[in-house]
């Protein structure tokens, strides 16, 4: 099979033909025709994330195929089965074994593409602003990097749950595609005083946050007595340094989240919630914005998008065209 393969942390990946794997007990041999990209493999890839994994390896966070055999001894969906799959690396590829317990079978209406960059993203924003912030309808709620791939389904997660949303994005294009997923106001983050921008709208009840820098300091000060700040990660290379006085006064909690996190500790919320979502994908609620769509060769392309924060929604790397 070909696949990806990264061998040193900082350098670029490299195109291998590697050997077909085998699955062992408990796993499931999927062939994959389409991974997500996320912010997270750029840092993984430099050995800056979470979860540092050993080399040589193959990134790729989620993915999506068909299961092609299990395991000795293992139940789980059987061959032919279309499923997505959180493995937290070993996307980039042909083909890779899993842990049955990470499948989660398809919709028939999904595609491969859709189903490759929904977990994470979709995943993220449902258990952060529904479990973490407890957003409750008629709230307001603030997304930066409002048309990046979290911000979006947050905007999206948002308006479903009932909440007025203002989305924050650099320039025209960004704004409009974060006004179809059903923002109610939008702010371009290039504006001068993005917190007098967001008062004159009426503060914020919560921020769901995956960009840091200058736009949280923004936010915070915007934010009305008891509510809530979502640091769901630091896309623009700054971690905010919170100033604990406004928290007291205001009555303020800013709450860290990170989506891989609970398969240690509560991997039940995560099923849970994708069980949601995928009900509300199925019901036609959820509409996944994909703005790439780039043939295996081309990684180095779409990681590049990522990185200079041009996409919108998810980049997708496909391994064949199969739906």
């Amino acid at each position: 099979m070909r696949a990806w393969q990264i061998d040193t942390f900082g350098s670029p990946a490299a195109l291998r033909t590697l050997p077909d794997p085998v699955p062992g007990p408990g796993q499931a041999r999927v062939a994959i025709h389409a991974c997500g990209l996320n912010f997270a493999d750029l840092l993984m890839a430099d050995g800056k994330y979470q979860e540092k994994p050993t080399l040589p390896f193959i990134p790729g966070l989620e993915l999506a195929g068909t299961v092609l055999d299990l395991g000795p001894g293992t139940q789980g969906p059987p061959p032919g089965t279309r499923v997505a799959v959180y493995g937290g690396q070993g996307g980039l590829a042909e083909q890779g074994c899993f842990a049955v317990e990470s499948l989660l079978p398809l919709p028939p209406a999904m595609s491969f593409a859709e189903a490759a960059g929904f977990q994470i993203a979709y995943g993220t924003s449902h258990l952060a602003l529904a479990h973490k912030a407890r957003l409750q309808p008629g709230e307001t709620l603030l997304v930066l990097g409002a048309a990046g791939g979290v911000g979006l389904t947050a905007v999206e997660v948002g308006k479903r749950m009932g909440a007025r949303v203002i989305a924050c994005a650099r320039g025209h294009e960004k704004l409009a595609i974060a006004t179809a997923a059903g923002a109610d106001a939008v702010i371009d983050s290039d504006h001068s005083d993005l917190k007098s921008a967001l008062k004159a709208l009426g503060g914020v009840d919560v921020v769901y946050d995956p960009v840091g820098g200058p736009a949280f300091d923004a936010a915070l000060r915007a934010t009305r007595p008891d509510g809530r700040i979502l640091a769901i990660g630091f896309a623009s290379g700054t971690v905010p340094q919170v100033a604990a006085n406004l928290l007291l006064v205001k009555n303020i909690t800013v709450i860290g989240f990170w989506w891989g996190g609970y398969l240690a500790f509560a991997p039940h919320l995560l099923r849970d919630s994708l069980a949601t979502l995928i009900d509300w994908y199925a019901k036609g609620e959820l509409h996944p914005h994909i703005s790439h769509r780039l043939p295996m060769d081309r990684l180095a392309e779409g990681l590049d998008l990522l990185r200079s924060r041009v996409a919108t929604g998810k980049v997708v790397i496909e391994m064949d065209q199969q739906q």
